[in-house]
């Protein structure tokens, strides 16, 4: 019957498509009051319905089981495992992209960060919490992000910073008439105020608070407000009053079979008969509430023994499982292996097999391929050797050629010397008539002595006998003028200094300065010959 009630509540909590706000909050409830009562027979059906989802494929589910289990076991003290299911889930609900969902699962993480002290992680996941919230206007979501982070704050006794954040929860639950979530705030605020001794606050707070508990017809929740009331009554001395309130909540707790508010309500009486200085009342309720202590104690003990044993079940089946899972994987892998191997044996065979041809094939044509490249080769060295006889031959003529460019342009420049002088010495007389007609030949002849056309064919002969040689005395030199590499090329040739400064047109004097300037230029150290450096080149 049990499973029947626990199974028809979780399906309608994950229709929730199909719910509204209000109705997935009694879902909740009523799951969340039936797992406190029977929390191994919970996570049992929890378990198989997450089994059931991951056949399934049914993520939301999955989602959704491993929330609750996580809630189940932190409401045990398990808080280990409760972060396990939390992360869990934390992880299928970003896959889903279902932000709410989210949200409300990081908000939880962080209600379990802050019940195991680590204040920094819970501000942490409220904080992710009321992001997401905030970006899809949950104002519930919000409220109840606020109210956790309230009691942060609280429990750092930073009560201003708990009073704002408690009235933001309640301004929302407000807007949103969610009348549960108001009544826990206005008992968050009661609690503020009792501890900073302000009893007519607290006491406002924790009327309010039953006051919509009981619209909500919560009556787990009016207990607890009812035994506050009856705190606050004892407190400002109002003793009568508050043993009314305070039976009032035990009789509460009686019908719903409460045993730990029935503990409370009688530690509770007995301090008032105490204060009131009736011992035997006091006497009598302080050994109820430790008769029900200890039948909370004996409750907790059995119900954690079974809760231990479930935990211990599913933990030995999720290993089974996994065992059995890995078992059959290894198994599946070495049948894929043995079926590679055969494949890959009888593949071998025919590469061998094929190989072994294909070699005979390829030494056959390899040694058919060498006999031609021998061929070939021969050839190529006999067309080497004739081009290299033919530019031996070509080098030689163009050899005689600058030769015959060289001693034509001496033999030229030596008729045009020896014509200049005797025309200088025919100006020197005193025929005027004759000096002018005279002065004018020795200038044709003067340009005559620089004739480009001449010296352009001395050149494109010299390159083609000494080719690249410009090129490399150009790099010992960015300075070298058209004279100099005139004066380079004649002393490449190796002419003597009278022919040299015959083909310039200069004097030996003006040959001597040209080749100081050129040592200068190409930086030969003093002391080396000009002529040999230029020969190495």
């Amino acid at each position: 019957m049990l499973k029947q009630i626990f199974y028809s509540f979780f399906i309608t909590l994950i229709m929730l498509g199909s719910l509204n706000v209000r109705a997935q909050d009694k879902q909740l409830i009523a799951i969340r009051s039936l797992s406190q009562k029977h929390p191994d027979s919970a996570l049992l059906i929890l378990k198989k319905f997450y089994a059931d989802a991951i056949d399934k494929k049914d993520a939301l589910t999955e989602g959704v089981c491993l929330q609750q289990m996580g809630k189940i076991c932190y409401n045990q003290g398990h808080y280990a495992q409760a972060l396990e299911f939390y992360l869990h889930a934390d992880k299928v609900f970003t896959s889903l992209n279902n932000t709410n969902l989210l949200a409300a699962n990081m908000s939880e993480m962080g209600v379990l960060y802050y019940y195991n002290k680590q204040f920094n992680k819970a501000r942490a996941s409220y904080n992710k919490a009321l992001i997401i919230y905030k970006q899809n206007r949950n104002l519930k979501g919000q409220a109840e992000v606020f109210g956790n982070i309230g009691h942060l704050y609280e429990k750092s006794h930073r009560y201003d910073s708990a009073f704002y954040y408690q009235r933001l929860a309640l301004n929302y639950y407000t807007q949103v008439n969610y009348k549960q979530g108001a009544a826990k705030i206005y008992e968050n605020l009661g609690s503020i105020y009792e501890d900073l001794a302000k009893y007519d606050s607290a006491y406002t707070s924790f009327n309010r608070s039953l006051q919509l508990y009981k619209e909500d017809h919560n009556e787990i929740g009016a207990i607890e407000v009812v035994n506050n009331l009856g705190d606050i009554l004892r407190k400002t001395g109002r003793y009568a009053q508050s043993i009314v309130q305070t039976r009032r909540a035990m009789a509460m707790a009686q019908e719903t079979g409460n045993i730990y508010q029935l503990a409370t309500c009688s530690k509770d009486l007995g301090r008032a008969y105490e204060l009131m200085n009736r011992m035997d009342s006091a006497y009598h309720y302080a050994e109820l509430s430790r008769k029900y202590s200890l039948d909370v104690y004996s409750k907790d003990g059995v119900s954690q023994t079974a809760f231990l044993q479930v935990l211990y079940d599913m933990n030995k089946k999720s290993d089974e499982i996994s065992r059995l899972n890995n078992i059959r994987k290894i198994n599946r892998i070495i049948g894929v292996a043995v079926v590679v191997v055969a494949v890959l044996l009888i593949a071998l065979g025919i590469v061998v097999f094929s190989r072994q041809r294909l070699k005979i094939k390829d030494q056959n044509a390899l040694a058919r391929q060498k006999e031609a490249q021998h061929n070939l080769m021969q050839l190529q060295l006999k067309n080497q050797q004739l081009e290299e006889e033919s530019l031996k031959q070509q080098l030689e003529i163009k050899s005689r050629e600058l030769s015959a460019h060289t001693l034509n342009l001496i033999k030229n420049n030596q008729f045009l010397e020896h014509l200049r002088s005797t025309l200088q010495a025919m100006v020197k007389e005193d025929k005027r008539d004759q000096k002018k007609q005279m002065q004018q030949l020795i200038l044709q002849i003067n340009e005559s002595f620089n004739h480009e056309q001449h010296w352009k064919e001395f050149t494109t002969a010299f390159e083609q006998v000494h080719q690249q040689f410009f090129n490399n005395i150009k790099k010992y030199s960015s300075e070298l003028t058209s004279a100099d590499m005139r004066l380079i090329a004649l002393l490449r040739i190796n002419l003597d200094s009278a022919d040299i400064a015959t083909l310039l047109g200069i004097s030996t004097d003006s040959l001597r300065v040209s080749r100081y300037r050129l040592r200068k230029k190409l930086n030969i150290p003093q002391g080396d010959n000009l002529t040999a450096f230029i020969q190495t080149l």
